[in-house]
């Protein structure tokens, strides 16, 4: 009995420290980003006996697989109006795990009408998996969603050629759409793509490497995932612990609970605490189960007290004195919109960037951007699922990094204030100073063609002024 009971700790210890890998599936409508990952599951032997007896009633009750065969999609897709166009619209999240790596996938829709719900699904993805028909190669949607995992900073690709079953596994067709593809990942900066010929439906190359493609020389694509490196994605370098909460349960101890954003901090670091920019040392660091430990890194979340009293709230970030992030109130972002309502650039948001709430405006609109193209367009706003870059300028101080840099920092989203719908999700670029400001765009209060005297230019410049502060920009012209 007590070898059982060390057997189960032994087993449950090794569990524990799997590492997760989360993956996307995207893919044009039809391509079979649901049946994949239905086929993954399946062929994994990693679904339960009631799970199988529903799957197999659903395929024959609303199935498109054909007769007398499982449609795995209906795994993933489970709104009603998904089994009936054969089509996937909600992001459907799915959990598993193999003996050396748990899994979260996240199967987002194809269609360019639910490029928001991409983007939410990929925002915290470490892989994605680009599904093409090998019939059709690359299209417009394929370079859409490349384009989109890019910009949310995704390092690692998979392009699964899909339907090999139906152009008789050519070797031909394959090598063409890869050449293809590895092209526009080239112009994108995107490094790391491995590419695989696959039969979601008839299971090749998925779980098991196929008889069918002898010119494959990889492996299947579910070996694949379960080795692929991701340990290096993480930014180990710089320490950002953005506070969410003061513990202070007595009046003996004081503790900054949150999660470590990026980086490692041990016991008897400097620390620095930003805004005030007062500086101590760790004293001590507390995990979430073992008690007081040496070290914490990312995406640990911890309490952390110092050895002197610093008067710190959420909101605020504790770093290292010897690696700040940028700290300012004028940022260059990339958006995506995400709300019905066009944007309203006369309307004050609510920026969330980790813990950190503020007030915000959306200055000037730089471009914005053909998804399918790549290329830049004039405009004064933006509607849902448009993307493009801006200027944001903020009530408060933010502290953030650029988003190519640090995932956790370097985004943010923009809230209405009045709804409290999350009208966009952006990535910073960098930082904006006073002098790359585009002052000439912002607006001006000509007072002497508005018939306003010198009387009233002190009560005005006060208006002004209080306006500045609150992120609204406008300039005085008196002359």
């Amino acid at each position: 009995m007590e070898d059982k009971k060390q057997n189960i700790s032994a087993y449950l210890d090794a569990d524990e420290r799997k590492s997760l890998l989360r993956l996307l599936t995207a893919g044009s409508v039809d391509d079979g980003k649901s049946t994949l990952i239905g086929r993954l599951l399946f062929d994994s032997k990693k679904l339960y006996e009631d799970q199988l007896q529903a799957l197999e009633r659903d395929s024959k009750r609303v199935g498109n697989a054909g007769a007398g065969q499982i449609d795995y999609a209906l795994l993933l897709d489970g709104l009603k109006a998904e089994r009936e166009e054969g089509i996937t619209i909600d992001v459907a999240y799915r959990y598993f795990s193999t003996n050396l790596r748990k899994f979260i996938i996240a199967d987002t829709p194809g269609h360019e009408q639910y490029t928001r719900n991409m983007i939410t699904g990929g925002s915290t993805a470490n892989l994605a998996i680009i599904l093409v028909d090998a019939r059709n190669g690359i299209i417009t949607q394929t370079r859409r969603h490349t384009f989109l995992v890019s910009l949310l900073g995704i390092r690692h690709i998979v392009l699964a050629v899909n339907k090999m079953d139906l152009v008789d596994f050519s070797e031909e067709v394959f090598s063409r759409i890869r050449n293809e593809y590895l092209a526009l990942t080239a112009q994108l900066g995107i490094e790391d793509v491995t590419c695989f010929p696959l039969s979601a439906k008839e299971g090749d190359n998925v779980v098991e490497k196929s008889e069918r493609t002898p010119w494959f020389r990889g492996t299947s694509l579910l070996e694949f995932l379960e080795t692929v490196p991701i340990h290096l994605d993480r930014n180990m370098q710089d320490f950002r612990f953005p506070v969410q909460y003061v513990l202070r349960p007595n009046l003996d101890f004081r503790g900054f609970c949150g999660k470590v954003a990026s980086g490692i901090i041990r016991k008897g670091d400097p620390i620095m605490a930003l805004p005030s920019r007062k500086t101590s040392r760790v004293k001590e660091i507390y995990g979430t189960q073992k008690g007081s430990v040496e070290e914490a890194f990312c995406p640990q979340s911890i309490t952390i007290t110092l050895e002197d009293e610093i008067d710190i709230s959420r909101g605020e970030m504790l770093v290292k004195p010897d690696n700040l992030p940028c700290i300012g109130r004028h940022i260059q972002a990339k958006l995506v919109w995400m709300d019905e309502e066009p944007m309203d650039r006369r309307k004050q948001f609510f920026l969330k960037a980790g813990t950190n709430t503020t007030r915000a405006t959306v200055g000037i609109i730089d471009y914005r951007i053909d998804v399918n193209t790549m290329e830049h367009l004039p405009g004064q706003d933006f509607k849902l699922n448009e993307i493009g870059q801006v200027q944001i300028t903020t009530a408060k101080t933010l502290f953030f990094d650029p988003y190519t840099k640090n995932r956790a920092t370097g985004a943010f989203i923009l809230i209405d204030p009045i709804t409290n719908n999350t009208c966009a999700v952006g990535m910073i670029d960098r930082q904006l100073d006073e002098a790359d400001l585009r002052q000439e765009d912002l607006p001006t209060l000509d007072l002497p063609r508005l018939g306003i005297g010198p009387e009233h230019y002190e009560a005005i410049g006060k208006a002004v002024k209080e306006l500045n502060r609150q992120g609204i920009e406008v300039t005085v012209k008196t002359t």
